[in-house]
């Protein structure tokens, strides 16, 4: 996560004329030890806490009289926690403020010095690395965060500018600036009585008029897709307005309202402000730089990028895993380093199981475009193979497809090795490339364009990419191909995201891993301002 460019941090009055509270001045020797005495035994179950200050001879971050703008500063940040979507009960400014405000003696001192700081290793992890544990919320997040450790962070705050080791700490990434302004604006709209009446129709067209029209109209208004007008008819401007909000929405952008455009349209702010909040987390998971060359493969929007200096490249339709157990598509980030041009499909070992050896123990015959292979490699004649003799575990056998154009992996692979087998692949299935929600593969990522796709990595390390792609394709030989420079490949689930200009597009949350991630922040302490309970 790029921390290196400061933003501002907001101001808060109230908070900061408590943090100003006068403390004894220099305490005597007696007092000192009772301040010390109070602070270990506040922080003895709490060992990065009671090892920082034992290290430190128990000198106060907070609480001592130089203290006074470090104690503001921070008293400040989290009271701007709710502006991230994070669980404010963890680092409560004004319960801090309190006890700042209540305390007497350097028992007291003691311990709202540790609160303070147990609040600061809170609030600082759950703002630079997220607030939650994704890998405890759903199986397939498979991300590797990285947590800053908690005494570099004591370091930093006891011995750098509060202001600037604070706004360090703060994501700076431009999508995450935008959905912070999305998740103020959704507020503001959702106090304000929300997006109006749902659109009672199934399907509207251009040239309808009537009620449901009416509602259509409002609606796209309020959002921001169509200017104020009073046309109670499905006119030339609504149409325009209804493609821009399919554009944002991954539908089909025909400028009709089909059955799932107003399904998307009738989604109301507060389930918009969720997934605004979950993809403000989410972004608190990723620590990479936005504006090297790198591959993004946002699942719900079924769509794989290459992205450099900010701005898309190559752009292609791609299908994801099913909806089931086991098939769908994780998320991970891994690096690229080759290709395989007319590859053979080695069939892991779930399909060989639970779908193939059923249909070979009926018929040794059956899925005859798949070779039986040995633990070595090598093809063994299906009339020597007894496949009723072995069960799901004991069948030692694998499956291949040799190269072919009807090979399950198309013509050419696209490989980041990774333990989860998951990589980007051609296929000879292309009219699924036609569908709204793409979520039919195994769990890997079929892409609609791969030929080009393959000419794009090729580009950065070849005079004439198509021509050398075209040589390997065309002797119709398994070939690798490796890249010089392998590209960074990140397979993101956003289901809010900002385009390029910074407006939010929305997505299916087609796995509903955000709905329980929001479940997850929701239990933890996250809460939607702006919805009445």
């Amino acid at each position: 996560m790029n921390r290196s460019a400061p933003r501002c941090l907001p101001s808060f009055a109230l908070i900061l004329s408590f943090a100003l509270l006068p403390f004894v001045p220099a305490p005597a020797k007696a007092e000192v030890s009772a301040f010390a005495q109070s602070l270990a035994v506040a922080a003895s179950n709490e060992a990065e806490i009671a090892g920082w200050y034992a290290k430190t001879g128990y000198e106060p971050l907070w609480t001592g009289t130089d203290d006074v703008a470090r104690r503001q500063a921070f008293l400040a940040a989290i009271a701007a926690a709710p502006d991230h979507g994070l669980p404010v009960e963890r680092y409560d400014a004004a319960a801090l403020t309190a006890a700042l405000q209540a305390a007497e003696s350097e028992g007291d001192r003691g311990r709202v010095e540790v609160a303070l700081t147990r609040a600061y290793l809170a609030w600082a992890r759950d703002l630079t690395s997220g607030a939650i544990d994704p890998a405890k919320v759903d199986g397939g997040i498979l991300r590797e965060i990285d947590r800053i450790d908690p005494q570099t962070l004591l370091t930093r705050i006891a011995s750098g500018k509060p202001e600037a080791v604070l706004q360090w700490m703060l994501p700076k990434s431009a999508a995450y600036l935008n959905l912070m302004k999305a998740k103020i604006g959704l507020e503001a709209q959702i106090a304000a009585g929300g997006w109006g009446e749902t659109v009672p129709a199934s399907v509207l067209e251009p040239g309808d008029t009537g009620a449901a029209v009416v509602a259509l109209r409002d609606r796209l208004m309020r959002m921001g897709y169509l200017r104020a007008t009073a046309t109670a008819s499905y006119d030339r401007a609504m149409e325009a307005a209804v493609q821009a909000f399919q554009l944002a929405h991954g539908l089909e952008a025909d400028g009709r309202a089909s059955e799932s455009t107003i399904a998307e349209v009738n989604v109301g702010p507060e389930a918009r402000l969720k997934s605004v909040i979950v993809a403000l987390e989410r972004e608190r998971w990723l620590d990479f730089d936005r504006s090297a060359r790198h591959i993004w493969v946002n699942l719900p929007d079924f769509r794989a990028k290459i992205i450099e200096d900010g701005r898309t490249v190559f752009d292609t339709r791609v299908v994801i895993g099913k909806n089931v157990p086991d098939q769908r598509s994780p998320e991970f980030s891994d690096e690229m380093d080759h290709m395989v041009i007319n590859p053979s499909w080695g069939v892991p070992r779930s399909i060989i199981v639970n779908e193939y050896l059923p249909l070979l123990q009926q018929n040794p015959n059956a899925v005859g475009h798949l070779q039986v292979i040995d633990g070595r490699g090598r093809v063994v004649p299906r009339g020597s193979v007894d496949f009723a003799a072995y069960s799901a575990r004991s069948f030692p056998y694998g499956l291949r497809q040799p190269p072919s154009d009807g090979n399950a992996l198309g013509l050419v692979k696209f490989m980041f090795p990774n333990p989860y087998n998951i990589y980007l692949h051609d296929t000879p299935s292309k009219s699924l490339f036609a569908n709204e929600v793409r979520a039919y593969s195994h769990g890997c990522i079929r892409v609609a364009d791969p030929f080009d796709l393959a000419h794009a990595l090729l580009a950065l390390q070849s005079a004439d990419p198509v021509a050398e792609f075209q040589a390997d394709l065309e002797t119709g030989k398994e070939t690798r191909v490796d890249l010089v420079k392998p590209v960074p490949v990140h397979l993101v689930y956003f289901t809010a995201y900002p385009d390029a200009k910074g407006h939010i597009g929305y997505r299916r949350d087609v796995y509903g891993r955000d709905a329980k991630l929001f479940e997850a922040l929701e239990a933890a302490g996250v809460v939607l301002a702006g919805v009445q309970g």
